[in-house]
C-alpha cells in the first residue's frame, strides 16, 4: 500500500470510529486532545461534508453496511433544499455528488438544482447568502460558490446561464478590481445595499478559506469549459491573482493579518483539491499546480496527520481553525478538512475521479 492510500485508509478508518461516536448527529469540530465531536442536530453548513466522508468510505471498503449508512445521512440533508441559504451548494453538492447509484441522492441532487435556480435574485445577479443561518441575507461570500454552481449548471439552460453569472459576479467582487486587484488582499464577503455592494467586514479580507474556496470555485469551471457561460478572461485573470501566494506556506495561518496566529489545514486540503483539478486542465502550468497539490497533501499527513501509538485517535486531520477571530475551535479536526482531505488522497490513489464531485 503506498504512503497515500495509507494515509487514506487512516483517514476512513476514522470515520468509522466518528459514525459510531455521533449517532443520529452530524460531527462538526472534534477536539484535538481526545477527539471527541461536537456536533449538531440538522447538520448546519458541513453536512454534505459528513454524507461525502461516508461515501468515500463506502467507495473504498465496497461494503454494504457503509453504503446504507450514507444513504441514510444523504437522506437527512434533504431539508435543507428548501432551506433559505445558498451553502445549500456546500451541502448538496458535497453530499451527493459521490452517491453514484443511489437514487435517493440523485433525486436530492436535481431538487437542489432546482431550488438554487429559484433562488436566483436578477436584481443582484446571485445566489444570495440568505436567511438561514443569520447575517445579512443579500451578502455575496466566497463560500457561496462552491457547490452552488454546480448545481446550477445542472439545472437546465437557464440554470447554466446562472451559474456563469454566480461565479463572475463573486469573482468580480472577491478578487477583481475592489482590493484585489494586486492579489495581496481579497474581500470574501459583500452585502447588497441601496446604493450597491460595500465590503464586509466578517470574514476578514485575509480568510484563509475564502482564497481557498474560491481557488476551488475557479478550477472547478476551468475544468468543465462547456458546463456554462464562463468568461474565460475572467476565470484567467481570477486564477492569477488567487494563485501569489503559491510559494508561501504549504498551511497557511487561518488570518493572513494574523501570521503568528493558528493555521488551517482546511484551507490548505481544500487548495489542494482545487490544485489537483488545476493539473488536469491542458496547459503549461498543470505540472506545477500538481506537484503543489501533493506537496500539500504530504505536507498534511506528515505533519498534521494523528498515527498510531498515542492517546488521540488514528486519522484526525488537526490543526484546523473554525474561527480565528472568535478562537472558536482553533487547532480542531474540522469535518470539512477531513472531507477535503480524504478527497485529495482518493483523487491521488486513483479512487476517485475529480471531475466527479
Amino acid at each position: 500500500m503506498s504512503a497515500p492510500e495509507q494515509a487514506l485508509a487512516q483517514v476512513l478508518d476514522r470515520v468509522l470510529v466518528t459514525r459510531k461516536e455521533v449517532g443520529e448527529r452530524f460531527p462538526l469540530f472534534a477536539d484535538p486532545d481526545t477527539g471527541r465531536w461536537t456536533t449538531t442536530g440538522r447538520g448546519s453548513w458541513t453536512g454534505g461534508f459528513w454524507a461525502g466522508l461516508l461515501w468515500l468510505r463506502s467507495r473504498w471498503t465496497g461494503a454494504e453496511d457503509d453504503r446504507v449508512a450514507a444513504s441514510a445521512v444523504t437522506r437527512r440533508l434533504a431539508p435543507w433544499a428548501s432551506a433559505d441559504t445558498v451553502t445549500r451548494g456546500l451541502i448538496l453538492w458535497y453530499g451527493t455528488a459521490l452517491a453514484a447509484g443511489d437514487a435517493d441522492a440523485a433525486a436530492l441532487r436535481e431538487r437542489a438544482a432546482g431550488a438554487c435556480l429559484a433562488a436566483v435574485d436578477p436584481r443582484l445577479g446571485i445566489v444570495p447568502w440568505g436567511a438561514a443561518l443569520g447575517g445579512d441575507r443579500e451578502q455575496a461570500r466566497a463560500d457561496g460558490v462552491p457547490g452552488t454552481v454546480q448545481l446550477l449548471a445542472a439545472a437546465g439552460p437557464g440554470g447554466r446561464a446562472a451559474a456563469a453569472a454566480h461565479l463572475h459576479r463573486h469573482l468580480d467582487l472577491c478578487v477583481g478590481g475592489h482590493g484585489g486587484a494586486s492579489g495581496a488582499l481579497l474581500r470574501p464577503a459583500w452585502r447588497h445595499t441601496g446604493a450597491g455592494w460595500e465590503p464586509c467586514a466578517d470574514p476578514p479580507p485575509g480568510w484563509s478559506r475564502g482564497r481557498a474556496w474560491l481557488l476551488l470555485a475557479v478550477a472547478d469551471a476551468l475544468g468543465r469549459p462547456g458546463e456554462a457561460d464562463w468568461r474565460p478572461d475572467g476565470l484567467a485573470g481570477a486564477l492569477r491573482r488567487l494563485l501569489t501566494d503559491d510559494g508561501g506556506p504549504l498551511v497557511p495561518p487561518a488570518d493572513d493579518a494574523l501570521p503568528d496566529g493558528p493555521r488551517d489545514t482546511s484551507a490548505a486540503a481544500i487548495t489542494a483539491v482545487a490544485l489537483l483539478k488545476l493539473a488536469r486542465v491542458p496547459g503549461q502550468e498543470a505540472e506545477g499546480h500538481g506537484e503543489r497539490a501533493a506537496a500539500i497533501l504530504d505536507r498534511l499527513v506528515a505533519d498534521h496527520l494523528s498515527g498510531t501509538g498515542g492517546e488521540r485517535p488514528v486519522g484526525m486531520l488537526l490543526d484546523g481553525c473554525y474561527d480565528a477571530e472568535r478562537g472558536t475551535a482553533v487547532r480542531h479536526e474540522l469535518v470539512w478538512g477531513d472531507f477535503f482531505l480524504a478527497l485529495g488522497l482518493a483523487g491521488r490513489c486513483g479512487l476517485v475521479d475529480l471531475d466527479e464531485v
